[in-house]
């Protein structure tokens, strides 16, 4: 029995010497300190002993666990301290290394553009309504007073995703649908994305536009130049002035094309103005008598001016843009220049 508990201590001792983790550890415990250890082993041979020296080496088996116990507790405890050490090795922060910078997001010049021109309109009283971006024929056309042989629905390339069903081609439709849900007084804006089959530098399939409806008794052109002075000082400068040229639209009557003095040269003539000294900004008018009708508006007591605004061209002008693709090529270097 006693070389069998020193033969154990040996072995203990060289299997020491080879643990160096938690889970050689726990391995080690389970072949010699567990139920069925090497250790427990040791007291149920003791029955194979001579009962008259069975006391004495029950002692001395008992003394080799609790020496063997405290050796396990030793080596426990020099493992958690070596795992705590290599733990705070791996942790460690040099604070002599430059800091990593997190890029900060910014709004999309588009986005900053739409925030502002509704900024400059809820200031004067319109409200905001999101249309439908899948419109019906009869929304987008028809009751705009485009009748399905008009000429006008050429001057818009349609993408149809049926013969009735369509990509609004403007936020006009919008209009429609305050005017059946509404009574004048109605004075609203209605931004959103729109689409036509028109790529180059200055157009895109997807754009964004904003329409601004008014109706109410006695408007006239001269509400709606005053409305867009208004726009054109808090979005360009305090100093610009609008003309309204002779334009043509289906849903409008008369229609006039807006014109703003050039901000950059104060009208005298520049590569933006094209020497004109005048940009065209948006198209509008007084709101046709057919189109008040459809939406059951009585024509003989009420009036109404609108407009419709494309928001990458006063995206363009106002940050100087030369190409509409870049509002849509996602060019961090490019994004990054706008704030707030």
């Amino acid at each position: 029995m006693e070389n069998k508990i020193k033969e154990l201590r040996q072995e203990i001792s060289q299997a020491f010497a080879n643990i160096h983790s938690k889970e050689e550890l726990a391995e080690f415990w389970q072949k010699y300190y567990s139920k069925n250890g090497r250790i427990a082993g040791l007291m149920k041979e003791l029955k194979n002993v001579p009962k008259e020296d069975r006391p004495t080496m029950g002692k001395v088996v008992n003394a080799f666990k609790s020496e063997a116990e405290q050796r396990y507790q030793e080596m426990k405890a020099k493992i958690e301290e070596i795992e705590l050490a290599e733990r705070d090795r791996k942790e460690a922060i040099d604070i002599t290394m430059p800091a990593k910078k997190n890029p900060v997001g910014r709004l999309h010049p588009i986005t900053l553009t739409r925030n502002a021109m509704i900024n400059v309109f809820a200031g004067m009283g319109f409200e905001i309504y999101e249309g439908y971006e899948i419109e019906d024929d009869d929304h987008n056309f028809t009751r705009l007073n485009v009748a399905k042989n008009h000429p006008a629905r050429d001057m818009q390339d349609t993408f149809y995703v049926t013969e009735d069903i369509l990509l609004r081609t403007h936020t006009s439709p919008g209009q429609i649908r305050v005017m059946d849900a509404e009574k004048p007084p109605i004075k609203v804006l209605v931004p959103g994305r729109t689409y036509r089959s028109d790529s180059d530098a200055t157009h895109s399939p997807m754009f964004s536009q904003m329409e601004g409806l008014v109706v109410d008794k006695h408007i006239t052109l001269c509400d709606l130049q005053g409305a867009l002075d208004e726009f054109c000082r808090k979005m360009f400068s305090e100093d610009v002035r609008t003309r309204l040229r002779p334009s043509y639209f289906p849903f409008t009557e008369p229609s006039v094309e807006v014109d703003v003095s050039c901000f950059e040269c104060g009208g005298k003539g520049c590569s933006l103005c094209k020497g004109t000294g005048w940009i065209e900004i948006l198209g509008g008018g007084i709101v046709h008598h057919n189109v008040l009708k459809n939406c059951g508006i009585d024509p003989n007591e009420y009036s109404g001016f609108a407009f419709g605004i494309g928001i990458e061209r006063i995206a363009m002008l106002k940050y100087g843009i030369n190409n509409m693709g870049l509002l849509f090529e996602n060019d961090l270097r490019f994004l990054s220049q706008f704030r707030d």
